[in-house]
């Protein structure tokens, strides 16, 4: 038996309103990356276009204040960040960024996406993933990714910024 599926936005609409939700946001950086970063051409979109609901509930949270274990407008850590936005879609993850670096297909950086996981180690005393983002735009050198971050909350980052990439472990496709 066959399930069809059928969405009244198309593939290029919801491009489009991504794009669009994206230029609005004034601070993702356009100064060179720090790091030299080679990624799949911009014009490269992802296949899946459920990646496009789940990136637009991420963005709602821009400016949403730290909280370790918080999944809500009040507050969320990283992985709370992407856990309720692939829930957007249906889709439950793991609710640790550990749990979820062991979902999925791993990437090399030149095939990342709109809608892939980036993982991280940034604890120096342990070399364990704990920190996770969402990638939302590829620009030539740029990988941008939201992510809450405990000293600023919810923030778009570039991969290319040294701290990042310095930190940086794997990226994995889930959807």
């Amino acid at each position: 038996m066959a399930l069809l599926a059928s969405c009244s936005a198309s593939k290029s609409k919801l491009q489009a309103e991504h794009k669009s939700k994206i230029s609005s946001i004034k601070s993702i950086p356009t100064t060179p990356p720090v790091t030299k970063i080679n990624t799949a051409p911009p014009e490269e979109l992802p296949e899946d276009k459920r990646v496009y609901n789940i990136t637009a509930f991420a963005l709602d949270q821009k400016g949403t204040r730290y909280q370790y274990g918080g999944t809500t407008k009040k507050g969320m850590d990283c992985s709370g960040l992407i856990y309720t936005s692939y829930l957007q879609e249906n889709i439950s993850l793991p609710r640790t960024s550990r749990g979820m670096s062991l979902e999925g297909d791993r990437l090399e950086l030149a095939e990342v996406n709109i809608g892939d996981l980036l993982f991280f180690e940034t604890n120096k005393n342990k070399k364990v993933i704990n920190h996770v983002g969402l990638v939302i735009e590829i620009e030539p050198g740029h990988i941008f990714f939201i992510h809450s971050t405990t000293s600023r909350g919810v923030i778009i980052s570039s991969l290319a910024d040294g701290y990042w990439f310095e930190h940086f472990v794997m990226a994995r496709r889930l959807i």
